[in-house]
């Protein structure tokens, strides 16, 4: 999953990074309103954990900002202020959940999972196709039960593909994903999508190129 990060006190936002990350996600990290509010201005995120007392405002007029364009995008507040007012405020507008500070990474972890399983209407932490397994909660994939290790940018490539199973997965999507806001060659996804599709043969699934909008993983027709 791709996670968005508001928050001003690096060390926080550090260890954030380090929970969220080996669980397959990929976390964009900002420390300003109008930083990260023109990163939601680009999409592709799945879930956005707010801080609410920022440098240059306050993050509850991000959310509210989110909302009124029509972004549905989870948010998860995390902040220091934890009187009922604020709390009210902050759902009123939108938000999805909230968590005050100092809270326990074990307990922000599970409310991640469950904001990302409400949204994809999941019943439960794992992404499936076939004989394929995506395990949200540990990162682990699975391959007809046996342990299929992926370097990080495939493994994020994978979760793009199955979060979008019997649907395209826009390239646009993947690529952020994968590579972020850097620079993204003409060829880097296609490398990637490669290198999985080799993984994958004679598993019974494939990859499919719709030229001009992305790729889709489906089962092979017999």
């Amino acid at each position: 999953m791709r996670l968005l990060v508001v928050e001003d006190d690096l060390l926080i936002a550090r260890s954030l990074d380090n929970a969220l990350t080996p669980l397959g996600n990929i976390v964009e990290a900002f420390t300003h309103c109008a930083e990260a509010g023109a990163a939601l201005h680009q999409g592709g995120f799945d879930l956005v954990l707010l801080d609410l007392g920022l440098p240059d405002g306050d993050g509850l007029t991000l959310l509210e900002a989110m909302r009124e364009r029509g972004d549905t995008t989870p948010v998860l507040i995390l902040t220091a202020r934890d009187g009922v007012e604020d709390r009210v405020r902050g759902l009123d507008l939108g938000a999805d959940d909230y968590l005050a500070k100092p809270f326990s990474i074990a307990e922000l972890e599970a409310r991640v999972r469950a904001l990302l399983r409400r949204s994809q209407q999941r019943s439960d932490n794992q992404l499936r196709l076939g004989p394929l397994c995506f395990d949200l909660a540990s990162g682990r994939v699975t391959l007809d039960e046996t342990p299929l290790e992926l370097p990080r940018r495939e493994l994020l490539l994978l979760e793009g593909l199955l979060s979008q199973t019997g649907d395209i997965a826009p390239r646009e999507m993947l690529e952020s994903r994968l590579f972020g806001f850097g620079e993204v060659g003409s060829n880097a996804l296609e490398v990637y999508v490669s290198r999985l599709r080799k993984r994958l043969q004679g598993s019974g699934l494939r990859i499919r190129t719709f030229r001009g909008l992305g790729y889709r993983l489906e089962e092979e027709r017999a």
